[in-house]
């Protein structure tokens, strides 16, 4: 199972619903935390597990056709910016592909409301602080961004042609336990536990609005339940990126405190209780030097903005990471 919707499921089933997650297990990273997260879920009795790719047409016709979905939250993709500039094909196939077969399936099933993952990528270019729905975002500096981007356009497209409604959730950062080990903040405590140098890029002068789990979960959560509908006061001589005429909304999560990485770094060594060895690097490829997100629609229309000190958020990790490499090695 994957970071976000491993949290996402416990929390579902501890509020009494029933779950089908779905997952290929591929080896973009260690199938090992990918398993252990699954064996904590399996056990449930209202949680049901499918091995399934995205981009499996009929697997993913079978899957609707077998079950009544109230919800949907798509949440599977190929991650990494980084990974994009090395493998593009498997951004095409998971991110654009699959999706396609998300929104047929949402299409032909008849789904109340589709929640979708966006991410902070898609501001690409953007400069103007903090990141607003309100914002045009046509200038992606990355593959990965522009599928995000694709996402969007994709599900705009059918919430105006099938009257699917859709929420796309733009994701800042997101860290925490059970996190994806080619995540920063993971490859950063490995390399300090074991005594070797971290690569900080852009000298650590990036700043990013890190968002711990447990806030993205509670904001997915919330929206899951508010489906939206066609916004009365869109204009298309003045069109609102962030609404539509058709049942369409896209909200940003993130922190609203956007932190530069150098400080993250400390933050992690005072939690390990060991300093870093660090390799200061120019920005690389794709990078963007700073995410903040505006939460105001958030706020506005579920009652929530994320919390979590980066100082909490980053000893529950390692609490966690400390446990994680004791049972793995």
């Amino acid at each position: 199972m994957g970071f976000i919707g491993f949290h996402l499921c416990g929390r579902l089933l501890a509020d009494g619903h029933t779950v089908v997650g779905l997952d290929n297990l591929n080896s973009y990273y260690d199938v090992r935390l990918k398993e252990a997260r699954l064996k904590r879920l399996e056990p449930r009795r209202e949680f049901r597990f499918t091995r399934l790719d995205l981009a499996d047409r009929e697997g993913m016709e079978r899957l609707f056709a077998d079950h009544s979905f109230e919800r949907v939250v798509h949440l599977a993709a190929q991650p990494g910016v980084r990974y994009s500039l090395v493998n593009p094909h498997a951004y095409v196939e998971s991110n654009l592909a699959g999706f396609i077969n998300i929104l047929e399936g949402c299409r032909h099933a008849n789904i109340p409301h589709l929640v979708f993952a966006s991410s902070s990528s898609v501001y690409g270019a953007n400069t103007r602080m903090p990141f607003s729905v309100r914002s045009t975002v046509d200038h992606p500096v990355s593959l990965y961004a522009a599928t995000k981007k694709a996402n969007e356009l994709m599900a705009h497209a059918y919430a105006s042609l099938y009257g699917i409604p859709c929420t796309g959730l733009r994701f800042f950062t997101v860290y925490g336990p059970w996190g994806r080990p080619d995540m920063a903040y993971f490859l950063f405590a490995d390399a300090i536990m074991n005594g070797r140098p971290i690569d900080v890029y852009n000298q650590g002068r990036m700043k990013r609005d890190f968002t711990y789990i447990d806030d993205i979960i509670e904001g997915v959560v919330r929206i899951m339940d508010r489906i939206p509908a066609p916004d009365a006061e869109w204009n298309g001589d003045n069109p609102d990126p962030g609404s539509s005429y058709a049942p369409y909304r896209i909200y940003n999560i993130g922190n609203n405190n956007p932190i530069e990485l150098v400080r993250f770094i400390e933050t992690l060594e005072d939690a390990l209780g060991m300093k870093a060895q660090k390799n200061f690097l120019p920005m690389q490829p794709g990078d963007v030097p700073a995410t903040f997100a505006d939460v105001d629609d958030l706020m506005r229309d579920v009652g929530f903005k994320p919390s979590t000190s980066i100082e909490t958020g980053i000893r529950k990790f390692v609490a966690w990471y400390k446990e994680w490499i004791g049972q793995t090695g």
